[in-house]
């Protein structure tokens, strides 16, 4: 059987194949899934998919991308699978996780974040102002992928950016920054990180002027550089390969797909559930009325990442929110089903307690990424101002991530 696109998702938790038959009207065909690399040693089987090596090693993400496609083959009831174009996302590996360094906490240093979980970064470390003793340590001890440098308007100040990257290039990191702040201070940023070898990348600054967020030149540039360090999770150098086009980091995906929806379908929202995270993404304008009261600009394009509510790895720290009412709610004790939870439930309960979960990480995450209303007092009476992203206006949700497409 021929398809003609096979669309992979390499997870952290589990690997998800779709099969889509394009056209004028695409159709989807079917969904094949396997826990990812390290919650399976399963050796691969068959020798239906020449383009995966079967002797790999069971860390190898080749691995779960293989048994996803037997099963889908065995979901489309064909032995002989086969497919046009193969277009891939991944957050294996842990993703692209990232360090942010800023200026001013809610101006550059908030920018630059935006600019880096829009991109699909996975945020481990955000500063502003100089980089102290302890951001030293606990950048040594997160060791992130990629670093983004952010730092004072265009032709405003520029020491701090300096003496920051002074200081990140000191750290031989051995990841790639980006530079996206002062565009004043670049020959001096492009000089201290080449005098330490570190490789260095420029974008248009995130935070060009008071009040005004650029984040899509900044989000292009970490997708690319992504693209090009993917190769660190076993295996991927080998997927490159088969897919058409670059390998976009999960988050990126969806808020691409997002972004590509919003023309058509008005303000909308994506909540992306996962074993260890759960990502909501919003691309809306919001209302006039909440606009003319923003306390800071908000960008059109937005997402926020929790990294405590996951559905596998963060199961505990879900049922912990929920845990006055859940066994009353399922009709069983949710504990004993946690002990033996496995990346794919297997039974009804554990399936049960996987789609229990999965409503309160959707709850939990939606009430963090939306903004609220703060009123202020002074002597001419309350002031009113809004705070955070505006979904007043969203229309539609969609759900994606493997427990709101698999369970």
């Amino acid at each position: 059987m021929k398809v003609d696109a096979i669309v992979a998702e390499i997870g952290s938790t589990t690997t998800v194949v779709s099969a889509f038959r394009l056209g004028d009207t695409p159709c989807f065909l079917g969904q094949g899934i396997s826990p990812s690399p390290q919650h399976s040693l399963v050796a691969p089987h068959g020798d239906a998919y020449r383009d995966v090596s079967p002797h790999v090693h069971p860390a190898d993400v080749t691995v779960a991308l293989r048994q996803a496609l037997d099963d889908l083959a065995r979901n489309l009831g064909t032995d002989d699978l086969e497919w046009t174009v193969m277009m891939a996302a991944s957050s294996a590996a842990g993703g692209l996780s990232m360090s942010v360094h800023g200026l001013v906490y809610d101006m550059t240093a908030k920018a630059a974040k935006e600019a880096a979980l829009n991109a699909g970064g996975v945020v481990k470390l955000v500063t502003a102002g100089d980089i102290t003793p302890h951001d030293v340590i606990l950048l040594k001890r997160i060791r992130p992928k990629m670093v983004l440098l952010a730092g004072g308007v265009d032709y405003g100040e520029k020491d701090t950016a300096i003496r920051n990257a002074r200081i990140i290039a000191d750290l031989n990191l051995g990841a790639p920054v980006l530079y996206a702040g002062n565009i004043a201070a670049r020959p001096e940023i492009a000089e201290v990180f080449e005098s330490e070898g570190v490789e260095v990348r420029f974008s248009d600054n995130v935070y060009p002027h008071v009040d005004e967020l650029v984040v899509e030149p900044a989000r292009k540039v970490i997708q690319d550089i992504f693209e090009d360090h993917i190769v660190t999770a076993p295996g991927m150098d080998r997927i490159r390969t088969m897919v058409k086009g670059t390998i976009m980091p999960t988050p990126g995906a969806v808020m691409e797909a997002c972004k590509m929806l919003w023309p058509v379908m008005g303000d909308l929202c994506a909540v992306d559930v996962g074993g260890a995270t759960t990502d909501v993404h919003s691309v809306a304008k919001g209302s006039p009325e909440i606009q003319a009261i923003l306390e800071s600009p908000e960008p059109l394009a937005k997402r926020t990442v929790e990294g405590d509510l996951g559905v596998y790895i963060n199961a505990p720290n879900v049922l912990e929110l929920v845990k006055d009412r859940a066994e009353a709610d399922l009709g069983f004790d949710p504990v004993s089903i946690l002990k033996d939870l496995q990346a794919i439930p297997e039974d009804a309960r554990s399936r049960e307690l996987a789609a229990y979960l999965t409503q309160a990480a959707c709850r939990t995450a939606f009430s963090r990424h939306v903004g609220r209303i703060k009123y202020l007092y002074g002597p001419q009476g309350r002031l009113t101002l809004a705070i955070g992203k505006d979904l007043s206006s969203v229309r539609t949700i969609i759900g994606t991530g493997g427990p709101l497409t698999c369970l």
